[in-house]
């Protein structure tokens, strides 16, 4: 059907509300707009789903989020009875909409006769991973658009491993959504029908309590806490969303007794009003953090997205003003302090490993190989980061200590399968309080890092393509560097192309190797003076992103160097 024949489908459905009929006429008089909202479904991928919230198959609504999990439904129904007895666990963040979609979530799976566990209210998605594994689940879903702007929702599916759905499992689940010709026509269980289901179970307090037990292991040096944690001064922001009750209680519980939320920002609010994103990505997300650090005169600064997986942290300059780490920094501060307070306490395993993404700065995998730790490289996406915990746990060849990819992303203990600002939370406030105690801030600690291994300089250039053309301008720039693969950027020679699509890697010379990995469109430069560049389509959001990663024996040349590539790769995409 041509777009036209999928609108006029939905503005005639008996059963569409009000306030969605009444968008639909707004919608066509505006033909571009109407368009956009029904020239194609909206993507079900690896990581799910996310879009703009609003009528129409391109958009986030209960209808598409009723086929969403209708696909699901009919995935669980082709296991076993006991696989389906096992059920789904469903959390939800604070955006428009959220309560709404995950309770669409779970009159749909009723209907099916499959039972799921709804969280009484907002939660962060690491523990939704973390209740898929307490409640022996099946799968799990988070309604979330992580930080995205507000107008955006989202749906994200987990495994019961609690890892977000691997890819052969994912391809499954997709085909079995994809096969759900109409959304409008997918059936639900029956407002009235719910209570009495017995399909439906609220949760929420004991899965708080045991999610927070379990938090305790991530204190490596007690003693260290309740020594400093009186005297560390830390601000805390969860960016209007859900990281506020489980944050307060995992500093408290770890012995912080000196930390103070912005309270503009703890207030859930799906319109994000202080904050122009919620990223904690973006500097402009610590505007609110940094006036009340200077307030307050603060160690540390930490905000967590909305449903609290990524963490941002800014640290006090000698001169008191605030700088904002990225999230490579603050990887390697942290895989520093385990691996060296393991070391210290005679309990690093021989067998330690480091997970990363292959996007990730190389500074961390210098800082384990100090420790004799091995570091493991896997795609973008932190399921490959639960695939490789996972596998380890059944055959014992690695123990895990630390995940990490350079998007903010990070894992301490594997009682959770996803990125956990919650415990990266309880985990940097430790970091500076072993800092604080040598009369030293966290900016003091990478400098030392720095002057040991060298000066890493990392950048991610992401370039916003949206709509239609958006899409095919990604397809096209992915197919022009590949036909034409380049043999240097800003005067520095390429000596090696990984391209992770085709799973082949090629030197300058000619020689070529496999790659092991699955396959994901992505594309890595090695560069002559030891500096990389990767470009890979965002999985989640109308975006092709750039990874630059540079190396240099002074901080000064290492950011001239980030420049030229910079201009180089703008120049590209011109």
């Amino acid at each position: 059907m041509s777009w036209e024949q999928v609108y006029e489908q939905w503005i005639n459905e008996e059963n569409l509300p009000e306030e969605m009929k009444n968008e639909l006429k707004e919608l066509h008089q505006d033909p571009e707009k109407c368009e956009d909202a029904f020239y194609a479904p909206l993507e079900f991928g690896t990581a799910g789903m996310r879009g703009i919230i609003g009528a129409g198959i391109n958009r986030m609504n209960i209808f598409t989020i009723r086929q969403a999990t209708e696909g699901l439904a009919r995935f669980i129904d082709s296991q076993d009875e006991e696989t389906k007895r096992r059920g789904v666990a469903i959390a939800y963040d604070s955006r428009h909409m959220s309560p709404e979609f995950a309770m669409e979530s779970a009159k749909t799976l009723a209907h099916h006769g499959i039972p799921s566990f709804v969280f009484e209210s907002l939660r962060p998605t690491p523990e939704l991973s973390f209740a898929v594994r307490y409640l022996n689940a099946f799968a799990g879903i988070m309604i979330t658009a992580s930080h995205n702007p507000a107008a955006y929702n989202g749906y994200k599916v987990y495994g019961a491993d609690g890892g977000q759905m691997p890819p052969a499992d994912a391809d499954a689940l997709t085909s079995y959504v994809r096969s759900v010709e109409n959304p409008l026509k997918v059936e639900v269980l029956a407002d009235e029908q719910v209570e009495n289901s017995g399909l439906i179970s609220i949760v929420g307090e004991e899965i708080d309590n045991a999610y927070l037990k379990e938090l305790r292991s991530v204190t490596i040096n007690q003693e260290l806490i309740d020594e400093m944690g009186g005297d560390l001064k830390l601000i805390y922001t969860p960016l209007h969303g859900t990281g506020k009750m489980l944050g307060e209680k995992a500093l408290k519980q770890a012995g912080f007794k000196q930390f103070v939320l912005v309270p503009e920002q703890a207030i859930a609010d799906p319109d994000f009003t202080t904050v122009k994103s919620p990223n904690p990505e973006e500097h402009s997300a610590f505007e609110y953090a940094i006036r009340l650090g200077e307030k307050e005169n603060a160690d540390l600064l930490i905000a967590t997205d909305p449903d609290a997986d990524r963490l941002g942290a800014a640290v006090r300059l000698p001169d008191g003003s605030y700088q904002v780490l990225t999230g490579n920094q603050l990887g390697a501060i942290m895989i520093q302090y385990i691996l060296e307070a393991h070391q210290q306490a005679g309990t690093l395993p021989e067998n330690a490993v480091v997970l990363k993404s292959i996007v990730s700065s190389e500074l961390a995998t210098a800082v384990a190989e100090k420790y004799n730790t091995k570091m493991v490289d896997v795609l973008t996406g932190f399921k490959f980061i639960a695939e490789k915990i996972e596998q380890y746990e059944e055959d014992h060849s690695q123990t895990f200590m630390f995940g990490f990819e350079e998007s903010y992303g990070y894992l301490v203990k594997s009682f959770v399968r996803d990125k956990d600002a919650i415990q990266v939370l309880v985990l940097l406030a430790e970091v500076a309080a072993y800092y604080k105690k040598q009369g030293k801030t966290l900016y003091d600690g990478l400098q030392d890092i720095f002057a040991e291994y060298g000066y890493y300089k990392e950048k991610t250039i992401s370039v916003t393509l949206s709509g239609i053309e958006g899409s095919q301008k990604i397809k096209e720039l992915m197919a022009k560097f590949r036909k034409e693969s380049p043999k240097e950027f800003a005067g520095t020679a390429v000596v090696k192309t990984e391209d992770f699509k085709e799973l082949v890697s090629r030197s300058a010379d000619g020689q070529t190797e496999k790659l092991t990995t699955p396959p994901s469109d992505v594309l890595k430069y090695y560069l002559e003076d030891g500096s990389w560049i990767a470009i890979r389509p965002s999985g989640t959001e109308p975006k092709i992103k750039f990874y630059v990663a540079t190396k240099a024996a002074s901080d000064e040349e290492a950011s001239n160097k980030l420049v030229s590539f910079e201009e180089a790769i703008n120049k590209i995409t011109e």
